[in-house]
């Protein structure tokens, strides 16, 4: 392990994009994120570019899908590409009943509408369980939007419920032309990655040998611009990407930043499953009295979650596996929290669910990313993230305004009996994760979660 002074001048010296702090801001709500995204599709007229996980075919991904086009109409030179995984917009929801998946939608409006739109399907590996495309940023001319939300009805809060996500706006050009760069080079120019509204979808076993080549591409795309110091009124922007257990730049920034905080560090994470590596950072930084929050969903609050009065599915195990995972980690810290270094904060609002990610250190670092800092995110997605640097602690007040909406809703852990037990769980969530614990599969999906 190397000394604190390396990893806090290994930060301090990345690539930096500046750009003022008054052009950077933040949303507080899943609605006013539908409404900034409506926003800058309208104004925009050059280029729109968007990368999520999914644009779902319902009602907000409708309504997304009808402003691009009537962009595209109203600007007819504006360029609008749409990238989304290959396999997770060919099938349906996961626990639900066969149903066609979103090409479906993106076929029928390219039939209807024309060819103003290009909606492109990324097959970051062979198989959706082996990685997705988890790489975040929608770019509107000059504007970057940046969220871990993907598109549709719940993300967008268009019906009562809502998932709760991170929304930050930032005007950059050299930004925006960074991240389309990386786009363009990385997945256009790519034979892997495919029209998704063409009738015609390729099979993943035509795309084989294009996929594997692709995934040699992946492990060396990066994000490349000029560095410039930034002036008395500006923050530094660290865009980058990582895929792969090695040699992976995001993952390496993560490290980095863990093990250079000074006095405090905010970890906002969904899913609990941290990677080794992290959970031992986390570790280390509380034996040397460095205060740490973690921020993570309660069961009820994961996107999987079903009330014990509907019927079983093995998916609806999963906040459970979740909540398992961090009884270990909290009876393993049961000390720090009794010290008040370590605070484990659950998020729950009713029945809406949680899907906050990033880190927050010294108030001078702030990384926003889609990565779920879990072993899927860090080794097998394809992730991105944004570096904020403010040693001049510019964004203090927003940051702080953002933390503090995000902290209202949650509750404390002050010790184990705060937290379930398995016998607390429904009977059928009991049965499975004695038999998947009898079996070893737990390991297998700690790796995978």
């Amino acid at each position: 392990m190397k000394s604190l002074e390396f990893y806090q001048s290994t930060i301090t010296n990345l690539k930096q994009l500046p750009m003022p702090a008054e052009q950077l801001d933040a949303l507080f709500s899943a609605r006013d994120f539908k409404a900034k995204i409506l926003e800058l599709i309208a104004g925009s007229s050059k280029r729109i570019y968007l990368s999520a996980l999914y644009l779902e075919n319902d009602t907000a991904g409708r309504e997304m899908l009808d402003a691009l086009y009537q962009a595209s109409l109203n600007h007819p030179d504006l360029v609008v590409k749409v990238f989304v995984d290959f396999h997770r917009a060919q099938r349906g929801l996961i626990g639900q009943k066969k149903q066609g998946g979103n090409a479906t939608l993106y076929q029928e409006m390219r039939q209807k509408l024309g060819d103003k739109v290009t909606i492109l399907g990324v097959p970051v590996k062979a198989k959706e369980v082996l990685g997705v495309l988890h790489l975040k940023g929608f770019i509107f001319d000059d504007t970057v939007l940046y969220s871990g939300a993907s598109i549709n009805d719940i993300y967008l809060h268009q019906a009562e419920k809502y998932r709760c996500d991170r929304y930050h706006v930032l005007f950059n050009p050299a930004l925006a032309d960074t991240m389309i760069t990386y786009l363009e080079d990385n997945f256009v120019k790519q034979n892997a990655v495919t029209r998704l509204d063409d009738m015609n979808i390729p099979t993943t076993k035509a795309l084989k040998q294009d996929i594997r080549q692709f995934k040699q591409t992946l492990r060396s795309a990066q994000y490349h611009y000029i560095h410039r110091d930034s002036n008395d009124d500006e923050v530094g922007i660290t865009p980058m990407s990582g895929f792969g257990r090695h040699g992976n730049k995001l993952n390496q920034t993560i490290t980095q930043l863990l093990r250079s905080v000074d006095e405090d560090v905010t970890i906002f994470t969904p899913y609990f499953n941290l990677p080794l590596s992290i959970a031992k950072d986390i570790k280390r930084l509380l034996k040397r009295k460095v205060k740490v929050t973690l921020v993570i969903g309660d069961k009820t609050a994961n996107d999987f979650f079903i009330p014990a009065s509907e019927p079983f599915k093995v998916i609806s195990a999963l906040p459970y596996i979740y909540e398992s995972f961090l009884h270990k980690f909290v009876k393993s810290c049961q000390s720090f929290i009794d010290q008040g270094l370590l605070n484990v904060c659950l998020w729950k609002d009713g029945e809406n669910s949680f899907h906050l990610k990033g880190l927050s250190c010294d108030g001078k670092y702030h990384l926003l990313t889609g990565n779920n800092l879990n072993p899927r995110a860090w080794g097998l997605d394809l992730e991105n993230g944004i570096l904020i640097h403010d040693q001049k602690q510019l964004l203090a007040e927003k940051m702080m305004t953002e933390r503090s909406q995000i902290l209202a809703n949650t509750t404390r852990i002050n010790s184990l009996s705060d937290l379930d037990t398995v016998q607390d769980y429904p009977l059928p969530v009991q049965k499975f994760m004695r038999r998947i614990k009898t079996t070893r599969i737990d390991m297998l999906l700690k790796r995978i979660l």
